[in-house]
């Protein structure tokens, strides 16, 4: 789907130019982090869990999610491996 820019001034241009490349590099990285938490989440092991921790530190370092919600998707994936010990 592409949106029409309706942008007159030329650092506005930029800036959705920009916020467009973003937005295309982050929606495959927190698509596998979200991915990957689901994973963990529905049949947790040591290696999902390990996996999930990755996805999310690495969407954290770039800062795809904030740091709260990094922090609440590790306590979920850390309570369903808990649970099933």
């Amino acid at each position: 789907m592409e949106v029409k820019e309706v942008a007159n001034i030329k650092s506005a241009k930029k800036r959705i130019e920009v916020n467009r490349k973003k937005n295309s590099n982050n929606v495959p990285k927190k698509s596998s982090m979200k991915t990957a938490i689901k994973k963990a989440v529905t049949s947790p092991s040591e290696e999902s869990i390990k996996e999930a921790y990755k996805r999310i530190d690495k969407a954290l370092a770039k800062n795809i999610i904030t740091k709260n919600k990094a922090a609440r998707a590790k306590s979920r994936v850390s309570n369903k491996l808990n649970e099933n010990k």
